[in-house]
């Protein structure tokens, strides 16, 4: 409609009709709607989201219509209590989410639903914001409270942004869109899954840019993460025949070093990287920045040319300590480049039993001081090379 509250003449002739439908009674939930989302602060993530989903809440005025008559309509899937009427598309489409993992609606009571379905719920459920509401925030939320789910069953919705390009959402009719299968043939998985998950920021919009991935691949992966890998092992095979020897009692890492690895892992939880990738895998190659910048402050290609005894065993102490931050930065980038992490356990000789699999990585391992005395490591391979872009082109 137009300011007028008109429909322009594009629509052609309107016509205007009555008809009966069934109607869910929403409004009789909207009480108890706000009173979860104030009760419950991450019920919608990112918390603007929140607001925003809350803010319509207050708004609902009226019931939702459910059904289309059959008459006009008689492609849905039919009413289970009335044959002349259709599902509106929908309230049938959200019944999904439970449907497919096993619920059973002949039980009432969510505690004697199948284990099945038990294993899976409740969910973090990732939705687009245009979807958000009402669809999912007031909809889908207010049918599970109606059928008997609890505020502890409710689902999570995690709200994410759209990539741009050129500050305009990709559309297929517009034409403006990026094949991501031409970048991983281009640039790698590893490349394109980094830069999408460390540049945008849960729930909010950011443009795509190619130059920008290979920007951050190169700085983040091949010159930080990569480089570390690279240097930590072939030192540990050019002065230590490649075997690691456990620090001796007297060696500590720098308190802040210290302290900045234990809030790390402390701070890292599934939910923590399903929520806020972009800031988990920042602070994982931190610590990276952190040990090349150690390597740079204790020159250990000087310390191998000394014959003091000491130097030789904070030569040992420091390389140690350089594999085993690999062994913990494995683990925390595994979500979101697991195929390197497992390249890099690989080259670290660790866990070999488990290589490929996705068990082969637990925080629980993220002990600082697993890797054991006399330790073999294996040999380098560069792990992120670098992108060579051809400035001609």
């Amino acid at each position: 409609r137009g300011p007028d509250g008109q429909f322009g003449p594009e629509w052609g002739e309107i016509e205007f009709r009555e008809e009966e439908n069934y109607y869910f009674r929403l409004s009789q939930h909207k009480e108890w709607l706000l009173q979860y989302l104030d009760n419950r602060k991450d019920a919608v993530v990112p918390d603007f989201r929140q607001t925003e989903l809350r803010n319509a809440v207050e708004r609902i005025s009226g019931d939702l219509c459910i059904s289309r008559p059959k008459s006009r309509l008689d492609w849905g899937i039919e009413l289970p209590f009335d044959k002349d009427f259709v599902n509106y598309v929908w309230f049938d489409a959200l019944t999904n989410y439970i449907s497919f993992a096993g619920y059973d609606p002949s039980q009432s009571d969510i505690r004697h639903q199948p284990s099945n379905f038990l294993d899976k719920w409740p969910a973090l459920q990732i939705i687009g914001k245009d979807i958000l509401v009402p669809a999912h925030g007031i909809y889908w939320l207010i049918m599970l409270h109606a059928i008997g789910f609890p505020d502890e069953q409710m689902p999570q919705l995690l709200v994410h942004g759209w990539w741009n390009l050129g500050g305009a959402k990709m559309s297929k009719s517009a034409g403006n869109i990026i094949d991501p299968f031409v970048l991983i043939d281009k640039y790698s998985p590893d490349a394109l899954r980094y830069y999408l998950m460390s540049d945008i920021a849960t729930g909010q919009d950011a443009d795509f840019s190619e130059e920008r991935l290979v920007e951050r691949y190169n700085a983040d992966l091949a010159n930080n993460l990569g480089n570390l890998v690279n240097r930590t092992l072939n030192m540990v095979h050019r002065y230590c025949e490649g075997s690691l020897r456990k620090p001796h009692e007297s060696w500590k890492l720098p308190g802040d070093v210290i302290d900045g690895y234990k809030q790390l892992v402390d701070e890292y939880t599934a939910a923590t990287v399903a929520v806020r990738p972009d800031v988990v895998i920042e602070r994982s190659l931190y610590l990276a920045s952190v040990f090349n910048g150690f390597i740079e402050a204790q020159s250990p290609w000087n310390l191998a040319k000394s014959s003091k005894r000491e130097d030789r065993e904070l030569l040992e102490d420091l390389l140690y300590d350089c594999a085993e931050s690999l062994r913990i930065l494995a683990t925390l980038v595994s979500p979101v480049l697991p195929k390197a992490a497992h390249r890099l356990f690989d080259q670290l000789n660790w866990k070999m039993e488990l290589s490929g699999k996705e068990k082969r990585f637990s925080l629980a391992d993220a002990e600082w001081g697993r890797l054991p005395d006399g330790h073999v490591v294996g040999k380098p391979v560069p792990l992120f090379p670098r992108i060579e872009v051809d400035e001609g082109v």
